[in-house]
Protein backbone atom coordinates (compact mmCIF):
# COMPACT_ATOMS: atom_id res chain seq x y z
CA UNK A 1 0.00 0.00 0.00
CA UNK A 2 1.39 3.40 -1.01
CA UNK A 3 2.44 5.69 1.84
CA UNK A 4 2.88 9.45 1.59
CA UNK A 5 6.09 10.42 3.35
CA UNK A 6 5.43 14.03 2.31
CA UNK A 7 2.13 15.55 1.20
CA UNK A 8 1.27 18.64 -0.83
CA UNK A 9 -1.16 21.51 -0.43
CA UNK A 10 -4.79 20.39 -0.43
CA UNK A 11 -6.88 20.36 -3.60
CA UNK A 12 -9.42 22.62 -1.88
CA UNK A 13 -6.89 25.41 -1.41
CA UNK A 14 -5.71 25.04 -5.00
CA UNK A 15 -9.32 25.37 -6.19
CA UNK A 16 -9.68 28.64 -4.25
CA UNK A 17 -6.62 30.03 -6.03
CA UNK A 18 -8.05 29.00 -9.40
CA UNK A 19 -11.34 30.75 -8.69
CA UNK A 20 -9.60 34.05 -7.96
CA UNK A 21 -7.61 33.83 -11.18
CA UNK A 22 -10.74 33.06 -13.21
CA UNK A 23 -12.51 36.17 -12.02
CA UNK A 24 -9.58 38.50 -12.71
CA UNK A 25 -8.99 37.10 -16.20
CA UNK A 26 -12.65 37.33 -17.14
CA UNK A 27 -12.62 41.04 -16.37
CA UNK A 28 -9.41 41.67 -18.33
CA UNK A 29 -10.62 39.84 -21.43
CA UNK A 30 -13.94 41.67 -21.32
CA UNK A 31 -12.10 44.99 -21.22
CA UNK A 32 -9.87 44.04 -24.18
CA UNK A 33 -12.88 42.94 -26.21
CA UNK A 34 -14.68 46.20 -25.46
CA UNK A 35 -11.87 48.75 -25.77
CA UNK A 36 -9.22 46.98 -27.86
CA UNK A 37 -5.89 48.75 -28.17
CA UNK A 38 -6.66 51.25 -25.42
CA UNK A 39 -7.21 48.46 -22.91
CA UNK A 40 -4.12 46.60 -24.09
CA UNK A 41 -1.96 49.70 -23.64
CA UNK A 42 -3.33 50.41 -20.16
CA UNK A 43 -2.72 46.82 -19.11
CA UNK A 44 0.83 46.86 -20.45
CA UNK A 45 1.52 50.07 -18.54
CA UNK A 46 -0.03 48.64 -15.38
CA UNK A 47 1.65 45.23 -15.35
CA UNK A 48 4.88 45.79 -17.29
CA UNK A 49 5.47 49.56 -17.10
CA UNK A 50 5.79 49.51 -20.87
CA UNK A 51 3.96 51.68 -23.42
CA UNK A 52 5.88 52.06 -26.69
CA UNK A 53 4.60 53.85 -29.77
CA UNK A 54 4.00 50.45 -31.35
CA UNK A 55 4.02 47.01 -29.73
CA UNK A 56 4.88 45.44 -33.09
CA UNK A 57 8.62 45.25 -33.66
CA UNK A 58 9.84 46.54 -37.01
CA UNK A 59 12.79 45.09 -38.91
CA UNK A 60 15.15 47.66 -37.39
CA UNK A 61 13.93 46.76 -33.88
CA UNK A 62 14.58 43.09 -34.58
CA UNK A 63 18.06 43.80 -35.97
CA UNK A 64 18.89 45.95 -32.95
CA UNK A 65 17.75 43.24 -30.54
CA UNK A 66 19.68 40.51 -32.32
CA UNK A 67 22.82 42.64 -32.31
CA UNK A 68 22.73 42.54 -28.51
CA UNK A 69 22.79 38.73 -28.39
CA UNK A 70 26.15 37.10 -27.79
CA UNK A 71 27.42 35.05 -30.76
CA UNK A 72 27.60 31.89 -28.68
CA UNK A 73 24.05 32.43 -27.46
CA UNK A 74 22.88 32.79 -31.07
CA UNK A 75 24.73 29.61 -32.01
CA UNK A 76 23.12 27.77 -29.10
CA UNK A 77 19.65 29.01 -30.13
CA UNK A 78 20.28 27.84 -33.68
CA UNK A 79 21.42 24.42 -32.42
CA UNK A 80 18.30 23.99 -30.30
CA UNK A 81 16.03 25.08 -33.13
CA UNK A 82 17.73 22.63 -35.47
CA UNK A 83 16.86 19.78 -33.07
CA UNK A 84 13.25 20.93 -32.68
CA UNK A 85 12.84 21.44 -36.44
CA UNK A 86 14.34 18.05 -37.25
CA UNK A 87 12.01 16.14 -34.91
CA UNK A 88 8.99 18.16 -36.06
CA UNK A 89 9.80 17.35 -39.70
CA UNK A 90 9.89 13.64 -38.87
CA UNK A 91 6.55 13.98 -37.09
CA UNK A 92 5.03 15.80 -40.07
CA UNK A 93 6.26 13.09 -42.42
CA UNK A 94 4.22 10.58 -40.39
CA UNK A 95 1.02 12.49 -41.22
CA UNK A 96 -0.28 11.20 -44.53
CA UNK A 97 -3.28 12.20 -46.60
CA UNK A 98 -5.69 9.33 -47.21
CA UNK A 99 -7.65 8.35 -50.31
CA UNK A 100 -9.34 4.94 -50.43
CA UNK A 101 -12.12 3.26 -52.42
CA UNK A 102 -14.21 1.74 -49.63
CA UNK A 103 -16.70 0.10 -51.99
CA UNK A 104 -17.00 0.16 -55.78
CA UNK A 105 -17.49 3.77 -56.88
CA UNK A 106 -17.15 5.36 -53.41
CA UNK A 107 -13.95 7.27 -52.64
CA UNK A 108 -13.27 8.58 -49.11
CA UNK A 109 -10.29 10.54 -47.96
CA UNK A 110 -8.80 13.09 -45.68
CA UNK A 111 -6.40 15.99 -46.12
CA UNK A 112 -4.03 17.39 -43.52
CA UNK A 113 -4.28 21.18 -43.72
CA UNK A 114 -2.26 23.64 -41.60
CA UNK A 115 -4.08 26.19 -39.47
CA UNK A 116 -3.97 29.56 -41.25
CA UNK A 117 -2.81 31.78 -38.37
CA UNK A 118 -1.31 31.13 -34.96
CA UNK A 119 -0.37 33.31 -32.01
CA UNK A 120 2.65 32.05 -30.07
CA UNK A 121 3.05 33.31 -26.50
CA UNK A 122 6.52 33.21 -24.95
CA UNK A 123 6.62 33.78 -21.17
CA UNK A 124 9.08 36.21 -19.68
CA UNK A 125 8.08 36.77 -16.06
CA UNK A 126 10.52 35.23 -13.60
CA UNK A 127 12.63 33.84 -16.43
CA UNK A 128 12.91 34.76 -20.12
CA UNK A 129 11.67 31.52 -21.70
CA UNK A 130 13.72 31.64 -24.89
CA UNK A 131 13.13 27.93 -25.49
CA UNK A 132 9.37 28.45 -25.73
CA UNK A 133 9.92 30.33 -28.99
CA UNK A 134 11.57 27.23 -30.47
CA UNK A 135 8.74 24.99 -29.35
CA UNK A 136 5.90 27.07 -30.76
CA UNK A 137 7.26 29.17 -33.61
CA UNK A 138 9.57 26.57 -35.16
CA UNK A 139 6.96 23.81 -34.90
CA UNK A 140 4.24 26.00 -36.46
CA UNK A 141 6.65 26.89 -39.24
CA UNK A 142 7.36 23.24 -40.00
CA UNK A 143 3.62 22.54 -40.03
CA UNK A 144 3.17 25.16 -42.75
CA UNK A 145 1.15 27.79 -40.86
CA UNK A 146 0.77 30.81 -43.17
CA UNK A 147 0.86 33.55 -40.50
CA UNK A 148 2.78 33.12 -37.27
CA UNK A 149 2.74 35.94 -34.77
CA UNK A 150 4.69 35.82 -31.53
CA UNK A 151 4.55 37.88 -28.39
CA UNK A 152 6.61 38.13 -25.21
CA UNK A 153 6.64 40.66 -22.36
CA UNK A 154 9.34 43.30 -22.07
CA UNK A 155 12.35 42.80 -19.84
CA UNK A 156 13.75 45.93 -18.23
CA UNK A 157 11.53 48.16 -20.34
CA UNK A 158 12.53 46.71 -23.70
CA UNK A 159 12.12 43.59 -25.84
CA UNK A 160 14.28 40.73 -24.59
CA UNK A 161 17.04 40.35 -27.23
CA UNK A 162 17.42 36.57 -27.06
CA UNK A 163 13.66 35.97 -27.19
CA UNK A 164 13.35 38.28 -30.21
CA UNK A 165 16.25 36.43 -31.88
CA UNK A 166 14.63 33.06 -31.23
CA UNK A 167 11.26 34.23 -32.59
CA UNK A 168 12.87 35.71 -35.70
CA UNK A 169 15.14 32.75 -36.42
CA UNK A 170 12.22 30.39 -35.77
CA UNK A 171 10.12 31.98 -38.51
CA UNK A 172 7.73 34.44 -36.84
CA UNK A 173 6.03 36.80 -39.31
CA UNK A 174 5.10 39.39 -36.66
CA UNK A 175 6.81 39.93 -33.30
CA UNK A 176 5.15 41.89 -30.49
CA UNK A 177 6.59 43.07 -27.20
CA UNK A 178 3.51 42.46 -25.12
CA UNK A 179 2.94 40.19 -22.16
CA UNK A 180 0.36 38.45 -20.02
CA UNK A 181 -3.38 38.27 -20.54
CA UNK A 182 -3.24 41.41 -22.67
CA UNK A 183 -1.02 39.60 -25.16
CA UNK A 184 -3.07 36.45 -25.59
CA UNK A 185 -6.30 38.47 -25.42
CA UNK A 186 -5.17 40.82 -28.18
CA UNK A 187 -3.97 37.96 -30.39
CA UNK A 188 -7.18 35.98 -29.96
CA UNK A 189 -9.77 38.77 -30.01
CA UNK A 190 -7.97 41.17 -32.33
CA UNK A 191 -7.65 44.95 -32.02
CA UNK A 192 -7.37 47.83 -34.46
CA UNK A 193 -3.65 47.14 -34.82
CA UNK A 194 -3.44 43.37 -34.25
CA UNK A 195 -5.35 41.01 -36.52
CA UNK A 196 -6.81 38.06 -34.62
CA UNK A 197 -5.45 34.54 -35.01
CA UNK A 198 -7.14 31.16 -35.35
CA UNK A 199 -5.14 29.44 -32.62
CA UNK A 200 -3.15 30.29 -29.47
CA UNK A 201 -0.18 28.25 -28.26
CA UNK A 202 2.54 28.47 -25.66
CA UNK A 203 2.89 28.24 -21.89
CA UNK A 204 2.43 31.02 -19.37
CA UNK A 205 1.59 31.82 -15.78
CA UNK A 206 -1.75 31.00 -14.17
CA UNK A 207 -3.38 34.10 -15.67
CA UNK A 208 -2.21 33.34 -19.21
CA UNK A 209 -3.33 29.72 -18.86
CA UNK A 210 -6.76 30.82 -17.62
CA UNK A 211 -7.06 33.35 -20.44
CA UNK A 212 -6.43 30.60 -22.98
CA UNK A 213 -9.04 28.44 -21.27
CA UNK A 214 -11.64 31.21 -21.43
CA UNK A 215 -10.80 31.99 -25.07
CA UNK A 216 -11.01 28.36 -26.16
CA UNK A 217 -13.80 27.98 -28.66
CA UNK A 218 -13.37 31.43 -30.10
CA UNK A 219 -9.89 30.26 -31.04
CA UNK A 220 -8.17 26.92 -30.83
CA UNK A 221 -5.50 26.33 -28.22
CA UNK A 222 -2.70 23.83 -27.89
CA UNK A 223 -3.83 22.52 -24.48
CA UNK A 224 -4.92 23.58 -21.00
CA UNK A 225 -1.72 24.23 -19.09
CA UNK A 226 -1.00 24.95 -15.46
CA UNK A 227 2.20 25.25 -13.43
CA UNK A 228 5.12 23.04 -14.43
CA UNK A 229 4.94 19.54 -12.93
CA UNK A 230 7.60 16.90 -12.52
CA UNK A 231 7.42 13.31 -11.33
CA UNK A 232 10.32 10.99 -10.56
CA UNK A 233 9.83 7.23 -10.64
CA UNK A 234 12.97 5.85 -9.05
CA UNK A 235 14.48 2.87 -7.30
CA UNK A 236 17.84 2.27 -5.66
CA UNK A 237 19.67 2.17 -9.00
CA UNK A 238 20.07 5.95 -8.61
CA UNK A 239 21.23 8.15 -5.76
CA UNK A 240 19.72 10.93 -3.70
CA UNK A 241 21.79 13.70 -5.30
CA UNK A 242 20.38 12.94 -8.75
CA UNK A 243 16.82 12.66 -7.44
CA UNK A 244 17.02 15.90 -5.46
CA UNK A 245 18.67 17.80 -8.31
CA UNK A 246 16.04 16.71 -10.81
CA UNK A 247 13.14 17.53 -8.48
CA UNK A 248 14.43 21.00 -7.63
CA UNK A 249 15.42 21.62 -11.24
CA UNK A 250 11.72 21.84 -12.07
CA UNK A 251 10.48 23.20 -8.74
CA UNK A 252 12.35 26.43 -9.49
CA UNK A 253 9.82 27.22 -12.26
CA UNK A 254 7.42 28.67 -9.71
CA UNK A 255 6.20 28.45 -6.12
CA UNK A 256 3.21 26.39 -7.25
CA UNK A 257 5.12 23.82 -9.33
CA UNK A 258 4.43 20.25 -8.12
CA UNK A 259 7.49 18.00 -7.69
CA UNK A 260 6.65 14.39 -6.84
CA UNK A 261 8.81 11.36 -6.15
CA UNK A 262 7.54 7.79 -6.32
CA UNK A 263 9.88 5.08 -5.10
CA UNK A 264 10.02 1.63 -3.59
CA UNK A 265 13.08 2.51 -1.49
CA UNK A 266 12.47 4.19 1.87
CA UNK A 267 16.21 4.78 2.27
CA UNK A 268 16.36 6.63 -1.06
CA UNK A 269 13.25 8.65 -0.19
CA UNK A 270 14.67 9.81 3.13
CA UNK A 271 18.10 10.51 1.66
CA UNK A 272 16.52 12.54 -1.16
CA UNK A 273 14.53 14.71 1.25
CA UNK A 274 17.72 15.38 3.21
CA UNK A 275 19.60 16.17 0.01
CA UNK A 276 16.89 18.60 -1.05
CA UNK A 277 17.36 20.49 2.21
CA UNK A 278 21.12 20.64 1.53
CA UNK A 279 20.76 21.89 -2.05
CA UNK A 280 18.22 24.52 -1.07
CA UNK A 281 20.92 26.15 1.02
CA UNK A 282 23.10 26.75 -2.05
CA UNK A 283 20.63 26.99 -4.96
CA UNK A 284 20.38 30.60 -6.28
CA UNK A 285 16.68 30.08 -7.08
CA UNK A 286 16.01 28.54 -3.67
CA UNK A 287 13.36 31.08 -2.68
CA UNK A 288 11.05 29.82 -5.43
CA UNK A 289 12.09 26.15 -5.30
CA UNK A 290 11.73 25.98 -1.51
CA UNK A 291 8.16 27.30 -1.64
CA UNK A 292 7.27 24.82 -4.39
CA UNK A 293 8.77 21.91 -2.49
CA UNK A 294 7.15 22.96 0.78
CA UNK A 295 3.64 23.38 -0.62
CA UNK A 296 3.58 21.10 -3.68
CA UNK A 297 6.28 18.51 -3.08
CA UNK A 298 5.30 14.88 -2.47
CA UNK A 299 7.14 11.66 -1.69
CA UNK A 300 5.21 8.42 -2.19
CA UNK A 301 6.63 5.14 -0.96
CA UNK A 302 5.34 2.00 -2.73
CA UNK A 303 5.64 -1.70 -2.07
CA UNK A 304 6.17 -2.80 -5.67
CA UNK A 305 6.82 -1.65 -9.22
CA UNK A 306 3.20 -2.36 -10.09
CA UNK A 307 2.12 -0.01 -7.31
CA UNK A 308 4.62 2.61 -8.50
CA UNK A 309 3.03 2.40 -11.96
CA UNK A 310 -0.47 2.69 -10.48
CA UNK A 311 0.47 5.81 -8.51
CA UNK A 312 2.22 7.38 -11.50
CA UNK A 313 -0.82 6.81 -13.68
CA UNK A 314 -2.98 8.53 -11.05
CA UNK A 315 -0.64 11.53 -10.77
CA UNK A 316 -0.52 11.87 -14.61
CA UNK A 317 2.32 14.36 -14.42
CA UNK A 318 3.50 16.69 -17.14
CA UNK A 319 7.11 15.46 -16.96
CA UNK A 320 7.89 11.92 -15.84
CA UNK A 321 11.50 10.93 -15.26
CA UNK A 322 12.03 7.19 -14.90
CA UNK A 323 15.27 5.94 -13.36
CA UNK A 324 14.86 2.29 -12.44
CA UNK A 325 16.12 -1.14 -13.38
CA UNK A 326 13.14 -1.49 -15.78
CA UNK A 327 12.72 1.84 -17.58
CA UNK A 328 11.43 0.24 -20.78
CA UNK A 329 8.74 -1.57 -18.79
CA UNK A 330 7.41 1.80 -17.64
CA UNK A 331 7.59 3.09 -21.24
CA UNK A 332 5.52 0.11 -22.41
CA UNK A 333 2.93 0.37 -19.63
CA UNK A 334 2.47 4.06 -18.82
CA UNK A 335 -0.44 5.84 -20.50
CA UNK A 336 -0.97 9.08 -18.51
CA UNK A 337 1.81 11.66 -18.83
CA UNK A 338 3.07 14.60 -20.87
CA UNK A 339 6.55 13.37 -21.75
CA UNK A 340 8.78 10.56 -20.52
CA UNK A 341 12.48 10.86 -19.76
CA UNK A 342 14.04 7.44 -19.50
CA UNK A 343 17.22 6.69 -17.57
CA UNK A 344 19.68 8.83 -15.64
CA UNK A 345 21.47 10.09 -18.77
CA UNK A 346 18.50 12.23 -19.77
CA UNK A 347 16.45 14.69 -17.74
CA UNK A 348 13.57 17.12 -18.03
CA UNK A 349 15.85 20.11 -18.71
CA UNK A 350 17.03 18.41 -21.91
CA UNK A 351 13.44 18.27 -23.11
CA UNK A 352 12.76 21.80 -21.89
CA UNK A 353 15.60 23.40 -23.77
CA UNK A 354 17.40 21.51 -26.46
CA UNK A 355 16.93 17.82 -27.24
CA UNK A 356 14.19 18.35 -29.83
CA UNK A 357 10.92 17.13 -28.30
CA UNK A 358 8.39 19.82 -27.44
CA UNK A 359 8.24 21.23 -23.91
CA UNK A 360 4.65 22.52 -24.08
CA UNK A 361 2.94 19.64 -22.31
CA UNK A 362 -0.33 18.76 -20.55
CA UNK A 363 -0.63 19.51 -16.82
CA UNK A 364 -3.31 19.03 -14.15
CA UNK A 365 -3.89 15.42 -15.21
CA UNK A 366 -4.64 16.40 -18.82
CA UNK A 367 -2.16 13.74 -19.91
CA UNK A 368 -5.06 11.31 -19.43
CA UNK A 369 -6.64 12.59 -22.67
CA UNK A 370 -4.08 14.60 -24.64
CA UNK A 371 -0.43 14.73 -25.52
CA UNK A 372 1.67 17.86 -25.74
CA UNK A 373 2.28 20.41 -28.48
CA UNK A 374 3.61 18.88 -31.68
CA UNK A 375 3.49 19.59 -35.38
CA UNK A 376 0.13 17.80 -35.65
CA UNK A 377 -1.52 20.34 -33.30
CA UNK A 378 -1.12 22.94 -36.04
CA UNK A 379 -2.65 20.67 -38.67
CA UNK A 380 -6.36 20.02 -39.16
CA UNK A 381 -7.45 16.71 -40.63
CA UNK A 382 -10.41 17.28 -42.96
CA UNK A 383 -12.39 14.48 -44.57
CA UNK A 384 -13.81 14.44 -48.11
CA UNK A 385 -15.89 12.04 -50.15
CA UNK A 386 -16.76 11.41 -53.79
CA UNK A 387 -19.21 8.98 -55.42
CA UNK A 388 -18.14 8.06 -58.94
CA UNK A 389 -21.00 5.92 -60.33
CA UNK A 390 -24.79 5.97 -60.50
CA UNK A 391 -24.92 2.47 -59.06
CA UNK A 392 -22.83 3.43 -56.02
CA UNK A 393 -24.93 6.53 -55.32
CA UNK A 394 -28.17 4.57 -55.55
CA UNK A 395 -26.85 1.83 -53.29
CA UNK A 396 -25.64 4.23 -50.57
CA UNK A 397 -28.82 6.29 -51.00
CA UNK A 398 -31.02 3.28 -50.26
CA UNK A 399 -29.33 2.60 -46.93
CA UNK A 400 -29.21 6.33 -46.14
CA UNK A 401 -32.95 6.63 -46.75
CA UNK A 402 -33.91 3.91 -44.33
CA UNK A 403 -31.46 4.98 -41.62
CA UNK A 404 -32.64 8.61 -41.78
CA UNK A 405 -36.30 7.62 -41.60
CA UNK A 406 -35.47 5.41 -38.62
CA UNK A 407 -34.41 8.57 -36.79
CA UNK A 408 -37.27 10.69 -38.10
CA UNK A 409 -35.09 12.88 -40.33
CA UNK A 410 -37.36 13.01 -43.37
CA UNK A 411 -35.44 15.81 -45.08
CA UNK A 412 -32.21 13.88 -44.65
CA UNK A 413 -33.90 10.81 -46.03
CA UNK A 414 -35.06 12.69 -49.12
CA UNK A 415 -31.44 13.48 -49.96
CA UNK A 416 -30.93 9.73 -50.30
CA UNK A 417 -34.30 9.17 -51.98
CA UNK A 418 -33.55 11.73 -54.68
CA UNK A 419 -30.37 9.89 -55.64
CA UNK A 420 -32.18 6.55 -55.67
CA UNK A 421 -34.81 7.99 -58.02
CA UNK A 422 -32.34 9.80 -60.25
CA UNK A 423 -29.47 7.31 -60.38
CA UNK A 424 -31.25 4.05 -59.53
CA UNK A 425 -34.35 4.57 -61.62
CA UNK A 426 -36.72 3.61 -58.80
CA UNK A 427 -40.07 5.20 -58.00
CA UNK A 428 -39.73 6.08 -54.31
CA UNK A 429 -42.71 7.94 -52.75
CA UNK A 430 -41.77 11.28 -51.22
CA UNK A 431 -41.08 11.04 -47.48
CA UNK A 432 -40.97 7.26 -47.39
CA UNK A 433 -38.03 4.98 -46.81
CA UNK A 434 -36.61 3.08 -49.76
CA UNK A 435 -37.69 -0.54 -49.49
CA UNK A 436 -35.26 -3.33 -50.35
CA UNK A 437 -35.73 -4.95 -53.75
CA UNK A 438 -36.96 -8.52 -53.70
CA UNK A 439 -33.86 -10.39 -54.74
CA UNK A 440 -35.59 -13.76 -55.05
Amino acid sequence: MATHLKTARSSELRAEDDAKVRSIVEGILGDIEKRGDAAVRELSEKFDGYSPENFLLGSSDIEAAMAKVDKQDLADIEFAQKQVRNFAEHQKAALQDVEVETMPGVILGHRNIPVNSVGCYVPGGKYPMVASAHMSVVTASVAGVKRIIASAPPQGGAPHPAIVAAMHLGGADEIYCLGGVQAVGAMALGTDTIDSVDMLVGPGNAFVAEAKRQLYGRVGIDLFAGPTETLLIVDDTVDAEMCATDLLGQAEHGPDSPAVMITNSKALAEATMAEIDRILEILPTAEIARAAWRDYGEVILCDSYDEMLEQAEFVASEHVQVMTDRDDWFLANMTNYGALFLGPRTNVAYGDKVIGTNHTLPTKKAGRYTGGLWVGKFIKTHTWQKVLTDEASATVGEYCSRLCMLEGFVGHGEQGNLRVRRYGGRNVPYGEAVQPLDKN
